[in-house]
């Protein structure tokens, strides 16, 4: 074979491998800061997440992927981070950023934080407005970080609060569903209540503000004096002296 023709061949297979051997750069390469922000990610999250005696949660995480074709200069340093208004909760991200480079780049890897754990779940059909009875839901684990609002993990919580909105089988029962039960509108008459050591004094008032079940309503006594009191559930209002 003549010199000539041997060097154009190995110039065309050098040409043929080349993008081979940039294409496994790359997928190192994101292989690499994907297992960075991994591993970042979780003793991270053992400090987010919030745990209690009564509502263990357990965490699942799926790591999303950079796209493959990234390409980014070397870095002798990269730093994981959680990107500002981001939370380790539900569909988020982890920024990791080149500090010692000859470019400062700062790239992104999606994740999804699943965290579950015993939650209240709607068994029937609630209409808007109805009040919540325990018979209403049950006990069954889910994830809570499928929704930024907060479970409202305990009966106590939602047993006898109105629904904000009509509830559906399956949902579970969270803070943004339900409100305090209106006791009496701004105009009624009510009864406030006042006890203390060795006395005990009951008056009717008029309400001047709406009554919701364990908030402040304010109450106009007769003489023409304006109090505030703890809204109760038999439609009273306990009033400190």
């Amino acid at each position: 074979m003549r010199p000539t023709l041997h060097r154009l061949l190995a110039a065309c297979a050098l040409a043929l491998l080349l993008p081979g051997l940039g294409v496994a750069h790359a997928t190192s390469q994101t292989d690499e800061l994907e297992k960075t922000a991994r591993d970042w990610l979780q003793p991270a999250l053992e400090a987010a997440v919030p745990q209690d005696a009564t509502t263990p949660l357990r965490t699942e995480i799926v790591m999303g992927s950079l796209d493959s074709r990234l390409r980014l200069a070397p870095c002798a340093r990269v730093e994981p981070h959680l990107p500002a208004g981001s939370r380790l909760w539900g569909r988020s991200r982890i920024g990791l950023r080149c500090l010692e480079g000859s470019s400062r780049w700062n790239v992104y890897v999606p994740v999804t934080i699943k965290a579950f754990g015993p939650a209240w779940v709607i068994k029937r059909p609630v209409d808007a407005g109805a009040t919540l009875t325990q018979e209403d839901a049950e006990l069954v684990e889910v994830d809570w970080a499928a929704s930024p609002v907060t479970v409202l993990a305990r009966a106590d919580m939602w047993v006898g609060q109105q629904t904000a909105f009509a509830l559906t089988p399956g949902l579970a029962i969270r803070q943004n569903m339900v409100r305090p039960a209106k006791a009496f509108a701004a105009g009624d008459q009510v009864r406030v209540n006042s006890s203390g050591s060795g006395f005990s004094i009951s008056v009717t008032g008029l309400a001047l503000t709406a009554g919701l079940v364990g908030q402040s309503a304010r109450i106009r006594l007769p003489g023409g004096r304006v109090v505030t009191g703890l809204v109760q559930e038999d439609q009273t209002v306990e009033m400190s002296l």
